[in-house]
């Protein structure tokens, strides 16, 4: 049977993108492995409902036909029930070294006892935080990140690891090996969570960028154009005739980035300013236009 990932955060199939961070939030500070009363494997469960879930893409895919896509859990293209492994390459997923543990998988699918492998003791893992602009989030970045003292992997010093765009706080990065090590075990694992700073004017949605535009109302009956300003530059945008409150205009290839040859949306929702106080000349020829039939 598939996961129920709305069921795991608690959360209604309806649920916004606030409610699912809100909810996965939650969860991870209740189950975070670090702690002392933490369990690994319900931390893991809500990362993996959160990461399809907060993603329209992959939400839309579960939603339609569960996590595995349209050939389910039993078998596929992967080869090993539904895990597909396409993307994993010398012990890297798409260059990173951390978002996979093979000894975590095969772990759960032959160990348990009745001749099957053994998992081996696992180090303490490490919560760290990572504190990234808007821009970076947007854009990606590169980041060099201090190793922990305590961290297996300490005498390294720092290690650099790419920040993919669209990345959003709250979400976590594993890097897998850099948590504590122990003896005679595996050591544990690190857990970087972001920290994203908050724009003015901008706000994430998936791959879109999303801001709110005030126009008065002379300009949402004739039209117009307004420049808004984005992370590094500025677009300039037409304001159709006879817009309404509460449109939404759309600027192609101006949203998050998310590739070499596709980018996210810019989203502008329109509000008017209806004036609460007119002066004479004003309600004169608003009058007049009363008149006309306008």
């Amino acid at each position: 049977m598939k996961k129920d990932y709305y069921e795991i955060l608690g959360i209604k199939k309806d649920a916004s993108k606030e409610e699912i961070k809100k909810a996965f939030r939650v969860l991870a500070h209740k189950h975070h492995p670090d702690k002392k009363d933490g369990d690994e494997a319900k931390f893991k469960e809500a990362n993996e409902a959160y990461q399809t879930l907060s993603d329209d893409q992959k939400r839309a895919q579960y939603d339609q036909f569960g996590s595995a896509g349209p050939q389910g859990f039993g078998g596929g293209q992967g080869g090993f029930g539904g895990f597909d492994f396409s993307g994993f390459q010398n012990g890297n997923f798409n260059g990173q070294n951390m978002e996979f543990d093979l000894g975590d998988i095969f772990g759960e699918m032959f160990g348990g006892g009745g001749g099957g492998f053994r998992r081996m003791r696992r180090g303490r893992n490490i919560a760290l935080r990572l504190h990234l602009t808007f821009k970076e989030s947007v854009q990606g970045t590169k980041k060099k990140i201090k190793i922990p003292a305590e961290s297996a992997q300490a005498g390294q010093g720092t290690v650099e690891i790419d920040i993919p765009a669209g990345i959003d706080s709250g979400q976590q990065m594993k890097l897998q090996g850099y948590g504590a090590p122990i003896e005679g075990g595996q050591p544990g694992d690190s857990y970087l969570e972001m920290d994203v700073e908050e724009h003015k004017t901008l706000r994430k949605e998936g791959v879109h960028l999303v801001t709110e535009l005030y126009i008065p109302l002379s300009e949402a009956l004739l039209g117009g154009k307004e420049e808004i300003g984005l992370v590094d530059d500025s677009v300039t945008i037409k304001i159709p005739p006879g817009i309404e409150h509460g449109s939404v205009l759309r600027v192609k290839g101006r949203g998050v980035h998310a590739g070499a040859f596709r980018n996210g949306d810019l989203l502008v929702k329109i509000n008017i300013n209806m004036p609460h106080k007119l002066t004479r000349e004003q309600k004169r020829l608003i009058e007049e236009l009363q008149k006309e039939g306008l």
